[in-house]
């Protein structure tokens, strides 16, 4: 049997309750089903998800690898019987529903893009996860229109700081929120017009005042609870509220009054527990729109730093302490 190495979840026992962590172990290689493809791994990156799961939240849906990571980007070694269309060798890129930590994943065939000659393996790997969550939470569920307005949170992390440039490049008016003076000259660089500090401003009172009292027309959200509240405050009439991520907590008494008045709409997006058929749907959409304007480098994943696979445990611990700005890449072989 074909073995590799991977970082897999172990529990070390101790006072209280067993802690969690990331060790490398040799396992056994997947073995492709009939419609995926079999990737040599070079490249992986972290996401919030995956400091979830070791936590022992956000487990993989029934039938994913139980190692994590989200990504990949990689070489072609093997497919099931009924892929057709790729070659031994061939450079692809695509979103997982697990097992990126690892020398060799599987991946839906209809999910594995080609990359461009000119883009590396990092560069492809900071893509697939936070490129598709930006274009899905601001076109597809939040509608967002040019000459619209939108507020991004949490707009250094990866999904951010793809959302701010897709926003741009579609003519919106962009204000972020960031916890640094430092994170928000980078996203205005990046073509945010209205950066916000939450540690120093109240970001609902900045969008009052630069709205002149009518609100944006889209929040994309990544802390839930503790900005619900000032969320419903910074909308529009008719505006629309993407929960993405609850890192403010998911418990919250709901001020429906302003709900109804100005007509919100509250939706939420969650990329992992959606079906195969409507995950390879957002593959299409990434690649109709993003990819040929990423390829003529128009738009640019952000990159922060990259570790090697067997410092898989500081690679989250740097992300835990909120440092990067863009994605955290994970260099596998």
């Amino acid at each position: 049997m074909s073995t590799m190495q991977a970082a897999v979840i172990c529990e070390t026992e101790g006072t209280g309750k067993p802690h969690r962590h990331l060790a490398l172990q040799t396992i056994p290689r997947p073995v492709p089903s009939a419609h995926q493809l079999l990737v040599k791994v070079h490249a992986t990156a972290l996401n919030r998800a995956d400091l979830m799961q070791v936590k022992g939240f956000y487990n993989p849906p029934a039938g994913e690898s139980e190692i994590v990571g989200l990504e990949l980007a990689g070489e072609v070694v093997a497919w099931g019987d009924e892929v057709t269309g790729f070659s031994q060798g061939q450079r692809v890129f695509g979103l997982i529903g697990g097992g990126g930590y690892a020398e060799y994943a599987v991946i839906d065939a209809e999910m594995a893009m080609l990359m461009p000659d000119t883009w590396t393996y990092q560069h492809a790997a900071a893509l697939p996860e936070v490129w598709f969550t930006a274009h899905e939470t601001l076109f597809q569920l939040g509608r967002l229109q040019m000459d619209e307005s939108v507020l991004i949170h949490a707009a250094g992390s990866g999904v951010g700081t793809a959302a701010v440039q897709m926003a741009k490049q579609r003519g919106a008016r962009v204000f972020v929120t960031a916890g640094s003076d430092e994170k928000l000259a980078k996203l205005k660089a990046l073509g945010a017009d209205v950066g916000i500090n939450y540690k120093t401003q109240s970001f609902a009172e900045v969008i009052k005042t630069e709205t002149n009292g009518q609100g944006v027309n889209l929040v994309q959200d990544f802390i839930g609870a503790a900005y619900l509240s000032d969320n419903i405050d910074s909308l529009a009439v008719d505006g629309r509220l993407v929960v993405v991520s609850l890192m403010g907590g998911s418990r919250v008494e709901v001020p429906l009054n302003k709900i109804l008045l100005k007509r919100l709409q509250v939706m939420g997006s969650a990329m992992r527990s959606q079906p195969l058929a409507e995950k390879r749907a957002i593959t299409q959409r990434f690649m109709k729109y993003w990819l040929p304007v990423l390829a003529a480098e128009q738009v640019n994943p952000v990159i922060d730093c990259s570790f090697p696979l067997a410092d898989i445990e500081a690679a989250h611990a740097y992300m835990k302490e909120n440092k990067n700005f863009g994605k955290v890449i994970i260099t596998v072989t």
